[in-house]
């Protein structure tokens, strides 16, 4: 399962990066996260257990995240959860102004059969999409009102 979800942000990068990458503070942000909590890690990483509602259901996984502030890109692996082994790459491109913000996701699930339907039929549209979907509204919301 392949994705891509943007939106445009009239705001600057030096307001909206942060907004991406400081997941520590996405409950206080983001309604639709329930917690994101640092985990111990090694050789500097940066690792997350995190929980989010996709409608009324809840859902969790652990990732680790690399912010690359000089390429305009963060990105994320799943190491936990139903999405483990999850690529994650926001990226940030000037346009008309302001700022193109997308967030690309692949998933490859290793489950015998339905693995494939799996991820491109529910997990990717219903669960993945919708949250990544919601969480750039917010963001553009927050970047563009100084919030």
């Amino acid at each position: 399962m392949k994705s891509r979800v943007e939106i445009h942000i009239d705001a600057p990068l030096e307001r909206i990066f942060p907004l991406a990458a400081e997941v520590e503070r996405w409950p206080e942000r983001l309604p639709h996260y329930r917690y994101v909590h640092r985990l111990p890690a090694s050789n500097g990483e940066r690792r997350f257990a995190m929980g989010a509602r996709r409608g009324p259901v809840p859902v969790r996984w652990e990732a680790t995240q690399r912010p690359l502030p000089d390429e305009r890109r963060i990105e994320f692996t799943h190491t936990g959860g139903v999405t483990r082994g999850m690529r994650v790459a926001w990226r940030f491109e000037p346009s008309d102004g302001g700022w193109e913000v997308s967030i690309e996701h692949q998933l490859k699930l290793d489950w015998p059969l339905i693995g494939g339907v799996a991820a491109e039929w529910v997990l990717g549209p219903q669960f993945i999409e919708a949250i990544a979907r919601r969480t750039l509204r917010r963001v553009k919301v927050l970047a563009e009102t100084g919030s």
